[in-house]
């Protein structure tokens, strides 16, 4: 979600109507009966979404919010404070969702509330470069040294979208390259899902997208070297980049197997097209310098979003030399943005990095307690014999309702939603706030300590047996 702020991979590929039939007809009453289980009391949250419905498009203003793929009323969010929030009707839950992955320190953390109070009297906009800017960009540099310059932007999808703008400027080619089961914003070339075969070019997977617009992307298996070679010994000469999740986490939480982002990294410099990681959820988060440090990448560009603005809306790419030199006012290719550098944003997302280095063990703290939460719920699964898998990197993980492992696409869509669904709404009721959708990562954030991790374990071990005795 990933709205970015996390769409989903069941949100944004569903077709806007579909006959019901006994298999689906299956399904619904299975999350019929999931979101009845909850008996919280939503009343405020049922008012408000009968009145969003009326004024904005499935009443929610990013897909996945609309609990389409688990059935019943989205809850609306009142407050949050450290790893918990509040809904209207006074509900509170431990928050795995953590607003799609910035708030790694956890909701309203002080230093950050601090800044924005600092900052928002002396304006909200300019349109005009601001000291903040410098900062921030000096900050992002620090924790990658593989970039040599860093350009603002508003969202994750303005930064893949200009990213990709730079690697066809710079290279003089025409065609991109993605992944199955990545996703790297709404741009309309982006919107594409697999095909038949991994030499399939992209289909639209969303209406509105012209054939021509999704006609030069081309689709590969994530976790598959052997799909993106061949795809670059049929076109090479016309691939201007290959983007890619290093950990996809909008169909649930992959990572990549081991060689896999090192063959990417070889087939681009051998055929002289751009590396563009996607660090929109993963920069800053799995470790300091992201996953470019964390798995010793050395990417032409990377695009970054989450965490580097504190919460607030923001995006960022940046990259080698060779190829921020050609931005616009520099070189030719062209990006722009009112709003880009928002003061508000930047002393957000600079009080957040600096409250991640003064803590100092963030990312140990976060590693400990993801080992544990995945421990506790494969254990809990078990107890309670329901097939799961439990993929995690750090502070990101995803239960596959499965017996079988999840390496791709494919794979996750395999799985059981149904189950899935059941297993969301007994964490609901239990008080506990998972993503709502089978293909999405849930997130730890600092605020989280042992007590709160043990807590979702206890939850979630409950739920399951909702779902054994559900299957039964």
């Amino acid at each position: 979600m990933r709205a970015r702020g996390g769409p989903g991979r069941d949100s944004i590929n569903r077709p806007a109507r579909r006959r019901r039939t006994p298999r689906r007809a299956g399904r619904v009453a299975a999350r019929r009966a999931a979101c009845e289980h909850d008996g919280m009391d939503t009343r405020s949250s049922d008012e408000l979404f009968a009145r969003a419905r009326l004024v904005t498009p499935g009443g929610v203003n990013s897909p996945v919010r609309a609990f389409g793929s688990v059935g019943g009323t989205p809850r609306f969010v009142h407050s949050g404070s450290g790893c918990r929030i509040t809904d209207v009707d006074g509900n509170r839950y431990i928050d795995m969702v953590g607003s799609w992955g910035p708030l790694l320190l956890g909701h309203a953390h002080p230093r950050v509330l601090a800044a924005l109070r600092e900052a928002l009297p002396a304006g909200t906009s300019f349109g005009a470069p601001v000291e903040a800017e410098v900062t921030l960009a000096e900050a992002v540099l620090a924790r990658v040294p593989a970039a040599a310059s860093v350009r603002f932007v508003n969202s994750g999808t303005e930064a893949t979208m200009s990213a990709i703008r730079l690697a066809r400027g710079v290279t003089g080619r025409d065609l991109l390259v993605k992944f199955a089961g990545n996703y790297h914003g709404h741009a309309d070339s982006l919107l594409v899902a697999a095909g038949s075969g991994a030499l399939t070019t992209g289909v639209p997977s969303s209406a509105g997208v012209p054939p021509g617009a999704a006609g030069d992307t081309l689709v590969a298996r994530y976790n598959d070297a052997a799909s993106l070679r061949a795809l670059f010994e049929e076109r090479g000469e016309r691939i201007a980049a290959v983007i890619m999740e290093p950990v996809a986490g909008n169909m649930g939480v992959v990572p990549p197997a081991p060689g896999f982002l090192e063959a990417v990294r070889e087939l681009t410099r051998r055929f002289g097209a751009a590396m563009i990681v996607d660090e929109v959820m993963t920069g800053f988060r799995v470790a300091r310098g992201g996953a470019v440090e964390r798995f010793h990448l050395s990417p032409d560009l990377v695009t970054w979003g989450k965490v580097v603005g504190g919460g607030l809306p923001v995006g960022a790419y940046g990259g080698k030399a060779a190829f921020m030199d050609q931005v616009s006012p520099l070189g030719p290719v062209y990006q722009a943005g009112t709003l880009s550098g928002n003061p508000l944003a930047m002393a957000g997302g600079l009080a957040m990095l600096h409250a991640i280095d003064e803590a100092g063990d963030v990312y140990e703290a976060l590693e400990e307690r993801g080992r544990k939460l995945e421990a506790g719920l494969v254990a809990a699964a078990a107890q309670a014999g329901v097939p799961v898998q439990v993929n995690r990197v750090g502070s990101m993980l995803t239960v596959f309702f499965t017996g079988s492992a999840v390496r791709d696409h494919e794979g996750s869509a395999a799985c059981d939603a149904a189950a899935f669904a059941r297993w969301f709404h007994g964490l609901l009721s239990r008080g506990v706030w998972w993503p709502p959708s089978q293909f999405e990562s849930a997130f730890l954030s600092y605020a989280h300590r042992e007590s709160d991790v043990d807590a979702v374990v206890e939850a979630a071990a409950a739920a399951f047996e909702d779902v054994a005795a559900g299957a039964g």
